[in-house]
């Protein structure tokens, strides 16, 4: 790697001004070349232009280098206008003091006011959520705004003040199944009518926009408002969804849409990336009440760039979302998530056996949900974005038909486990769980509930609605583990006397079934999302038991073996591939063995120093959708000078016409001209009159030397590919100019590189299906003509009063109702726009808010 110099000229004796220091170059490349620099321009106006050129665009990636060089610059002027302004008088040296306390006590106040947000939030959609999934089953007499545990509170068994809605089984089936597709179409109506981004879990498209990558809208107010509001409806319809994955969601929205208010945050990504790292933390910190694994897991699973300050300011955040939340105590027990329990026993060694099976089982249903889920992904997005709604709302009342008759998969998820980790000896009991004479059949419900729920897991994530993926992966496991519990309790009732049962004491319960349950949900949610050390930390803040500490890690780890046996990365970075989202993942290390001229583009559109007119570098603009351009010495000698982006190329050029007449055949020069008498764009041209229009405009010209970038991080042509995407990983660059003894050789981008990657990939381990297309198309036709039976039946039934049905396919969706990610592809090699890097031409339809 090397940094090609500038060569300066020579120095002017007159000390410039702060405005000629502070624009004298390339905005965005923010050099400190001091020449050249208008005199005229007023301070206001530089600023209009720093903020203008510093936009970021839709489906871009951020230069992080630029982004940290264009902050130094910004402190530096900050200094040295404070050092005039305020130092240059005595009796103001105190407001001085005072701003730079502020200044560097910002992202304390954003931090502190981020993190109660969040848990003010998280406190009132615990409590819609809870009286939302009782409202199906019952209602409150002395009040209906009450659940059932508030409104029987103190009451284990019930109590007569919460009524069913109906004596007969039947009828509670039916309103049941009312209620669940009530919340389901709300919550998917609402989704599409106003925020698609608030679709989904959110964990894959935050990792992505963390380490860069821009979604404008995606952390805006209106994603937060409508994801906070669709959440509860979600999870109360009793699809097999949480609200784990989407609480990162709307915490980082929360952050994002109050560090707007701060100036220091407000255009500058990278501080925006710190604060964007500790919501992460705090979201999971309210979801879990387990403030240092939501910090681990920003760690671990989010953040390409941790720092240690902003794991401290993640600690803070998440520790101030924590505190918010145990006041509000929102479930009136002083816990945190409702299935938060403690265990007073302890575990025997033999048990290590049952621990491994059970970190067995979670790593293959990790591996099995995450490949069946991708197929049903890519059939929705093949066939039903058109009918976003009406298949939630379709899951839903399908879920309620097949759950309700099962008492664990009946009730919500997050109390289903909070039964299933309660030891027996506690006293609770529901539905004969604990009692010997219902094993048997308590078993084969857990059974079912393990297999039921996993199928719904996979056709129910990535619908339309606010949906987590953790929540449901931890029930999953929790039955599965106290059916495991139950055997290996009836087990050792069977052979008491056994030598394998020979450390039970023999008055005292040997097996726990709850703590089973209890290592399933830990197995089951550590084998979805490939994390380890961030779930056991969860698991123990949830307990509280230093004893389960080394069985969770024993099956946390048996787990990661097993799902890294069956590929790399969990269904969060499966999402980001299928989506095609740039993405480098800094955990994964490769040995490809080939230099980066391999990979590189060798055929680069570059842009001459001298010699261009500005209608030709207008036609260059129009006809390619590169995000910057090479600046060589010539053509023929490719000898690289600099680079220029589009976003500043384009910017330029509109400033220049904006402040005088350009003639189209302009001569633009991209390094210092000789001549003095130039056209620069932040320079006011000499009024020019309509009679010497046609004279002049043969002899003007327009300076861009100072919008190109004279340093861009370069590398050799034979330098290893794996250098090249540590470089990307650690510093963020948008692109890397491949050069050979000063001459331009390529261009290599994160694009680039993952199509290498997935082309090694593909060719050790083919895993493309050919007959999976005929089976997805043999599945549409199947439901098409399910659906033009029930169409014909009703019309049937109504007497032609009621008709159903239309034309159904790859239909059009109205503007403004799209979710922009529809229209994003897997990555795959045989494709030329696979991986997203700004430069596809995508018309999403939706009006998509600005995050700066």
């Amino acid at each position: 790697m090397n940094s090609r110099s500038p060569n300066n000229p020579a120095p002017n004796p007159r000390r410039p001004s702060l405005p000629e220091r502070a624009i004298s170059r390339r905005l965005s490349a923010l050099s400190t070349r001091s020449n050249g620099a208008a005199t005229g321009t007023t301070q206001h106006e530089l600023t209009e232009e720093l903020a203008e050129i510093k936009r970021y665009e839709d489906f871009t990636t951020i230069d992080w280098v630029q982004d940290a060089a264009q902050e130094q610059l910004r402190r530096r002027a900050r200094r040295r206008q404070n050092a005039g302004v305020f130092e240059s008088k005595g009796s103001l040296g105190w407001r001085r003091r005072l701003e730079d306390t502020y200044d560097a006590g910002q992202a304390w106040i954003v931090v502190t006011l981020v993190g109660a947000a969040i848990g003010l939030n998280a406190g009132f959609l615990n409590i819609i959520t809870e009286w939302l999934s009782d409202i199906k089953l019952g209602y409150c007499t002395t009040a209906f705004y009450l659940n059932e545990n508030f409104c029987c509170w103190g009451d284990e068994k019930g109590c007569p003040e919460w009524h069913r809605w109906s004596s007969f089984w039947l009828l509670n089936y039916v309103l049941y199944f009312v209620f669940s597709t009530i919340f389901a179409l709300t919550s998917a109506s609402l989704v599409k009518a106003f925020a698609p981004y608030a679709a989904g879990s959110g964990i894959s498209e935050i990792k992505c926009i963390i380490a860069g990558f821009v979604m404008k809208g995606f952390l805006g107010f209106w994603t937060l408002l409508i994801k906070s509001i669709c959440l509860p409806l979600a999870i109360a319809s009793g699809l097999s969804v949480g609200k784990e994955g989407p609480s990162v969601h709307y915490a980082v929205c929360t952050g994002n849409v109050i560090s707007r208010f701060f100036g220091k945050y407000k255009r500058n990504a990278s501080k925006t990336r710190e604060i964007m790292s500790a919501c992460a933390a705090a979201g999971v910190a309210v979801a879990f009440g387990s403030p240092i694994g939501g910090v681990l897991f920003s760690l671990e699973e989010m953040s390409s760039y941790f720092p240690l300050k902003t794991m401290w300011r993640s600690y803070f955040c998440a520790l101030v979302a924590t505190a918010v939340l145990a006041a509000m105590n929102p479930f009136w027990t002083g816990q945190l998530v409702m299935f938060e329990v403690r265990y007073d026993r302890s575990w025997h060694f033999f048990e290590i056996i049952f621990f491994i099976f059970i970190g067995i089982f979670g790593g293959l249903y990790g591996a099995f949900v995450i490949k069946w889920n991708l197929r049903a992904q890519a059939f929705r997005k093949k066939y039903l974005t058109k009918y976003a709604v009406l298949e939630a709302t379709l899951l839903a009342a399908g879920t309620a038909i097949l759950c309700f008759p099962n008492m664990f998969l009946r009730i919500d998820m997050t109390e289903s486990m909070e039964l299933l980790f309660l030891e027996c000896e506690a006293g609770r009991d529901y539905d004969g769980l604990c009692e010997a004479k219902n094993r048997w059949s308590t078993a084969l419900s857990l059974a079912f509930a393990t297999v039921m729920r996993t199928f719904l897991v996979i056709i129910s994530y990535g619908c339309k609605v606010p949906a987590g993926i953790f929540v449901p992966s931890m029930a999953v496991g929790a039955s599965f583990g106290r059916m495991v519990g139950i055997l290996v309790q009836a087990l050792h009732e069977a052979f008491p006397h056994a030598k394998f049962f020979a450390a039970c004491q023999p008055d005292v319960a040997c097996i726990t079934p709850g703590t089973y349950a209890f290592l399933g949900a830990a197995a089951s949610l550590s084998g979805i999302m490939h994390i380890t050390v961030s779930v056991v930390v969860i698991m123990f803040e949830l307990t509280g038991a230093l004893t389960y500490i080394l069985p969770t890690m024993i099956v946390v780890g048996v787990t990661k073996a097993v799902s890294d046996r069956f590929g790399k990365g969990g269904i969060a970075d499966r999402m980001i591939w299928f989506n095609g989202f740039p993405f480098l993942d800094n955990k994964e290390d490769h040995t490809f063995g080939v230099p980066v001229s391999q990979v590189m583009t060798s055929e680069v559109t570059s842009l001459p120093s001298t010699g261009l007119t500005l209608k030709r570098v207008e036609q260059l603009l129009a006809q390619s959708k590169y995000q910057g351009f090479p600046v060589v010495e010539d053509r023929s000698s490719k000898i690289l000078i600099g680079y220029i982006g589009r976003t500043e190329l384009r910017y330029a050029i509109d400033r220049s016409r904006k402040e005088g007449f350009i003639s189209a055949n302009a001569k633009c020069f991209f390094k210092q001209p000789p001549s003095t008498v130039i056209q620069t764009p932040s320079v006011a041209s000499p009024p020019v009159t309509f009679d010497a229009i046609e004279d002049a405009s043969g002899q003007q010209s327009v300076d861009f030397s100072r919008f190109i970038d004279p340093t861009p991080l370069s590398v050799h042509p034979r330098l290893p590919l794996e250098t090249v995407m540590e470089l990307f990983k650690k510093m963020g660059p948008r692109v890397i100019v491949v050069e050979y003894r000063g001459r331009l050789a390529g261009l290599v981008t994160v694009k680039d590189c993952l199509k290498y990657q997935f082309k090694v990939e593909s060719q050790e381990a083919s895993t493309h299906d050919p007959s999976l297309e005929l089976r997805q198309e043999k599945l549409w036709s199947l439901i098409n003509r399910a659906a033009d039976w029930v169409a014909d039946k009703i019309l049937s039934v109504s007497g032609g009063r009621i008709k159903l049905g239309g034309e159904r396919g790859a239909g059009f969706v109205p503007l403004g109702m799209r979710d922009p990610r529809d229209q994003l592809s897997p990555i795959v090699v045989s494709s030329r726009h696979d991986i997203l890097e700004g430069t596809e031409d995508i018309d999403t339809g939706v009006e998509l808010q600005a995050r700066a």
